[in-house]
């Protein structure tokens, strides 16, 4: 059977960037993978930054769509049928930051995707900058996002990151929202860069498993995190950070939570941006795509439309 690991993460908690590093380790040890984005976005900017992995013992697949769970749902199951006589031996999921994880285990308990495959390990990304700082709707997410994991895996992680701390505050959000999971310090948490995880780290990663965690969920509107997209973006480097930096402390814009992207910013000129309100990141890149997303929660789409209009030949619709 082939084994099927899920990556989640609140947005903007670094998934695809662990996962570039645990691609790289598993194609080291002989495994054939797939790795598939599995988003509810209507642009998947996360493959891109994928694309130098694909070869012959790494396929990158995608699922998009903004037009609701269930269809979401469907393409998921129908994608997972098509790739199970591949030959891959582990199938890695990226999904959104704001992903139900009941949907990973109620699709693969289905026939005939029982008798493929079998779930590998359930690992969770968390922003060791932003998670202490999340409220709310936000927060209940948090705990939703992670409440599985057989590991944490903490991110964005510096000289002052206190781990223990981190710990205590996941503990005790998953306390606030009864969720019956519980988790470690020293058994299940890591807390390195991911360029600095071993080849033991990894082994440990590839074969923690999940917890079968309980918490009672909460109803979210479908529309409260729905992302913005904005395509043709062209505008200079310095008019772009202003803009994002704004745009992450204007109240009028909304809950602003990430901001990523390829953005050209001269004449043969582009920049991969990927920006929360405590760190803005860019990197000059070559890509064919050429869009920003915003994402966050209920995002004021007009007021924001107006910020961008005179950058972009097509706004968010």
């Amino acid at each position: 059977m082939v084994k099927i690991d899920l990556i989640t993460g609140f947005l903007g908690s670094g998934k695809t960037t662990f996962i570039r590093e645990y691609a790289k380790y598993l194609i080291s040890q002989g495994e054939k993978i797939a790795i598939i984005e599995n988003d509810f976005g209507a642009v998947n900017v996360d493959m891109v930054l994928l694309q130098d992995l694909q070869g012959e013992n790494c396929n990158l697949e995608m699922i998009v769509g903004g037009d609701g769970k269930e269809a979401h749902r469907r393409r998921f199951r129908t994608k997972l049928i098509s790739m199970g006589m591949s030959g891959y031996t582990r199938v890695i999921i990226e999904p959104s930051g704001i992903y139900d994880a009941d949907e990973f285990f109620d699709v693969l308990y289905d026939e005939p995707l029982d008798r493929w495959y079998e779930i590998g390990s359930v690992i969770a990304i968390v922003d060791a900058q932003t998670a202490p700082f999340l409220e709310d709707t936000a927060r209940y997410l948090f705990m939703s996002e992670i409440a599985w994991a057989g590991k944490i895996l903490l991110s964005k992680i510096n000289d002052k990151t206190d781990a223990g701390s981190i710990s205590d505050y996941i503990n005790n959000t998953m306390k606030d929202y009864n969720c019956s999971a519980h988790f470690e310090l020293s058994k299940d948490i890591i807390a390195k860069p991911f360029d600095a995880l071993t080849n033991d780290d990894f082994n440990q990663i590839r074969s923690c498993g999940y917890r079968k965690s309980s918490y009672q969920k909460l109803p979210i509107a479908d529309s409260q995190y729905l992302p913005l997209f904005y395509f043709d973006v062209v505008m200079p480097s310095d008019t772009l950070s202003g803009i994002v930096s704004d745009l992450f402390n204007d109240e009028k814009a909304g809950n602003i939570i990430r901001i990523k992207g390829f953005v050209q910013t001269g004449a043969t000129e582009q920049l991969q941006i990927n920006a929360t309100k405590e760190l803005l990141e860019t990197l000059p890149v070559s890509s064919s795509r050429n869009v920003l997303i915003i994402i966050g929660e209920n995002l004021n789409k007009e007021y924001i439309n107006d910020v961008l209009k005179d950058y972009c030949s097509v706004v968010s619709l």
